[in-house]
């Protein structure tokens, strides 16, 4: 596997080397000792798995108490994925970036604590899986404003279309209101 550094030092893409012929393909996805000597020294201690149509924006999450590090990657489709800084004693606080995550390219986006995450469903559909360094804790979720014009994140909205979005992002926060860390 490769990291590429990314416009923020600890958001980091990963590319894995791929083993392919006409029968298909094999790749090793996660590797502990691999991702803690060359990406984060964390343990991750849940997997998730979605699917996703067209058009569907998730996000901009993070929660303030059992805060995530995700490893995110998408195995059907393709999707823009965001990561945006809530660390308001970096240098890069309120920064973001953004990278295209596909079942073809199979990279992977780690994506540390302290960090809101989201992303937009730019084929029919996506599925997208991730690992977590902590457990899911609804009641410290936040959710940073899709298209808060501070964070000015130029989403490849599919036909220019507004984004389809879960009452919780509709009512996203502006990242200067939202919580940092």
């Amino acid at each position: 596997m490769k990291v590429i550094d990314t416009a923020i030092a600890d958001v980091k893409t990963i590319e894995p080397t791929v083993f392919g012929d006409e029968r298909g393909f094999f790749m090793e996805t996660f590797r502990d000792d691999w991702f803690r000597e060359n990406v984060a020294d964390v343990m991750f201690v849940q997997d998730n798995h979605s699917k996703s149509a067209q058009g569907i924006l998730r996000g901009l999450h993070y929660q303030t108490q059992q805060t995530q590090g995700k490893l995110v990657r998408v195995i059907a489709g393709e999707v823009y994925d965001v990561a945006v800084d809530m660390r308001k004693d970096c240098p890069t606080f309120g920064q973001h970036v953004g990278v295209l995550l596909s079942g073809d390219n199979k990279r992977q986006l780690w994506v540390p604590e302290g960090f809101a995450h989201g992303f937009y469903v730019i084929s029919n559909s996506a599925e997208f899986v991730y690992k977590c360094t902590d457990y899911y804790a609804p009641k410290f979720e936040q959710s940073v404003l899709w298209n808060d014009p501070a964070l000015d994140i130029q989403w490849p909205l599919v036909d220019g279309k507004l984004p389809l979005l879960s009452a919780k992002d509709e009512a996203g926060l502006l990242h200067v209101d939202a919580p940092a860390f």
